[in-house]
């Protein structure tokens, strides 16, 4: 008896323990799959822009992959520099993306100070395309070629104007670059987006703009801006672009300014949720619906791996921040 009692006493501790874990098992919640509620991609410009367009397009089959509602946060300012801090400050979970420009590689060069380490705070998702700027006039303006633009700035100095959608934005780098290669003074007139800028350029407040392609597609075909040239190497593909000039073709040799379009998460987001962003990413830019609302604006989709897109921003950070420091570009 004393034995029977005994082992019985002995047992009730571990039985004790493991009621007691199991209690604590079925209390705590399964970890659920990611995404369970809406994801939000950060625009850090005003709605209306060529950016703005790509991640509103990108949002609707992305959302549709995800199973969750994808939400366009447009959050302008600074030259990209408040969105983008809002990003690399929020918890690194997948549910706050950025859609970053060439701005976010630029910035570092031109900003004294940033208030988020530009190499540690983000991981890369996906490049999703690049594009050209096009220089683009209103239609009304007397401005017919890149040569007038020349001869006009050059008769007139700090008189004709340029808008972009903010410091530090391509817009901005393809104006000064033009500037210091044309030996033109142009004023730089920025804006929080390139709706606004693109406003005044119509509206003849501005006198040109060196904008996204994905910005100003429709007003060029519709009749509303000229298109001077574009600022790439080569001419676009893009059927209506494709008779467009380049600049460095129009009299100003080696001239070069990419656009691109980018999406980065912040540091520290595991990786398999970065995988399901970039799958659903790369889904998105696919479709029929995407190519033909951004290539037929000279965009050319890219979506390869959060490794090609982190070599290629390096490479862009490297070659950018070369040109600022020859051609004494500022955030003013």
């Amino acid at each position: 008896m004393w034995k029977s009692s005994s082992l019985a006493f002995a047992r009730k501790p571990f039985a004790l323990s493991a009621a007691c874990a199991l209690a604590t098992c079925l209390a705590v919640p399964a970890m659920a799959a990611f995404p369970d509620k809406p994801v939000k991609i950060v625009v850090p410009f005003a709605p209306g822009g060529g950016t703005d367009l790509v991640a509103r397009t990108m949002g609707i089959t992305m959302g549709q992959e995800l199973g969750q509602p994808v939400i366009i946060e447009n959050r302008p300012g600074a030259a990209t520099i408040i969105g983008t801090e809002a990003v690399a400050k929020s918890p690194p979970d997948g549910y706050t993306l950025v859609m970053a420009t060439v701005a976010h590689v630029v910035n570092p060069s031109i900003q004294s100070k940033l208030p988020y380490n530009y190499e540690k705070a983000f991981a890369p998702v996906m490049l999703v395309g690049v594009s050209p700027n096009v220089l683009v006039v209103r239609a009304a303006s007397p401005l017919k070629s890149v040569k007038d633009l020349i001869d006009a700035a050059k008769a007139h100095p700090g008189k004709l104007s340029y808008a972009s959608q903010g410091a530090g934005t391509s817009a901005h780098l393809a104006g000064e670059l033009f500037k210091n290669l044309t030996g033109t003074d142009l004023i730089h007139i920025p804006y929080k987006g390139a709706g606004p800028a693109l406003t005044d350029v119509l509206g003849g407040q501005v006198d040109v703009m060196f904008a996204t392609a994905a910005a100003v597609g429709s007003f060029i075909d519709g009749g509303k801006l000229r298109a001077l040239a574009v600022t790439t190497a080569a001419r676009s593909p893009s059927p209506s672009l494709a008779k467009v000039p380049t600049i460095a073709e129009s009299g100003v040799p080696g001239y070069v300014a990419d656009s691109w379009y980018g999406l980065y998460v912040p540091a520290g987001t595991p990786a398999d949720v970065i995988a399901k962003l970039n799958a659903a990413a790369k889904k998105a830019v696919q479709t029929d619906s995407f190519r033909h609302r951004v290539e037929g604006e000279g965009l050319i989709v890219k979506a390869g791996s959060p490794e090609e897109f982190d070599a290629y921003a390096k490479g862009e950070e490297a070659r950018w921040r070369k040109v600022v420091k020859e051609n004494r570009i500022t955030n003013e």
